[in-house]
């Protein structure tokens, strides 16, 4: 049995229709069932339930925005660097496995050798840098949370997407933009990201720390191009100058924009499409006026 903890959000519904599709046994908890924050509540609910693997999909990302979290700093805070380590505990305690869904926003640019950022690089989008949003400070400080935990898998999602139009949707979201910002990111299609971060515990891969994004970066005006291509023909679409002009205008707060390497959960075994394959494959198959 597997326990879903943040099953309701944009990452946990996309969780909960890979596992009823493929008839996995789950049960998905929510906080006005369980206080899940409570390690006495969490540890009981797992014995009840038989878990055999956890899945932590909660987190306080903000709507519409990561700008939000500078105004519920203590709710980002509890969700992302707190709740992690109130897991670790009682599964460690347990001797249980699980899963931790992490982000690829604790880091901006590339690492000075032009390549992505692997599982080793320290964050240099962070508190501890002093650069970054309340919302990657917050995810960072749950990765130091978890560091050195026993049988953790920490998956690292980035930008996600798929074909179903979803205001967390990435591709969503330039499609409502007035205005883009250029800039050159990896991005995680979020059925493969669900459908990897399954596999490294069913295959019983090391735990550890995983970027689970689709082989390769893109700019923002080379998924604007596909979006042409294959959706959108007819639409245009307007770039802010530069990144000084999309802060004053657009942002209160700092965006990670960067890219990361996925050969450590490639060579572990699990397939990943291209980015831009699995773009286009979104696009072709794209379902609007969904939630």
């Amino acid at each position: 049995m597997i326990l879903l903890i943040g099953g309701s959000g944009y990452v946990g519904k996309t969780f909960q229709t890979f596992l009823s599709e493929r008839n996995i046994p789950y049960s998905n908890v929510s906080r006005s069932e369980v206080d899940y924050y409570d390690k006495a509540q969490l540890a009981q609910l797992i014995k009840e339930t038989k878990t055999t693997f956890l899945i932590n999909a909660a987190g306080y990302t903000g709507k519409p925005n990561v700008d939000a979290c500078e105004d519920h700093k203590t709710d980002t805070l509890l969700g992302n660097a707190i709740l992690p380590g109130v897991i670790r505990e009682v599964c460690e305690d347990l001797k249980l496995t699980w899963g931790h869904v992490s982000s690829g926003c604790i880091y901006t640019g590339r690492p000075s050798d032009g390549n992505g950022f692997t599982e080793t690089d320290p964050p240099n989008f962070s508190f501890r840098t002093n650069n970054c949003s309340f919302y990657s400070g917050t995810k960072a400080l749950g990765e130091e949370v978890l560091e050195g935990a026993e049988n953790c898998y920490i998956w690292r999602l980035r930008i996600p997407f798929n074909h179903i139009d979803s205001p967390r949707n990435y591709l969503s979201k330039l499609l409502t933009y007035e205005y883009l910002l250029e800039a050159e990111n990896s991005i995680s299609h979020l059925d493969d990201f669900v459908a990897a971060c399954i596999a490294t515990w069913k295959n019983k891969i090391p735990s550890g720390i995983y970027n689970i994004t689709n082989p390769g970066s893109v700019t923002t005006k080379q998924v604007v191009e596909l979006l042409q291509q294959h959706l959108t023909p007819e639409r245009s679409f307007k770039f802010f100058e530069n990144e000084d002009e999309f802060m004053q205008k657009a942002a209160r707060t700092p965006r990670s924009n960067c890219v990361l390497d996925s050969s450590k959960i490639i060579q572990a075994g699990i397939t990943l499409r291209p980015a831009e394959e699995a773009i286009i494959h979104s696009l072709n198959n794209w379902s609007a006026n969904q939630n």
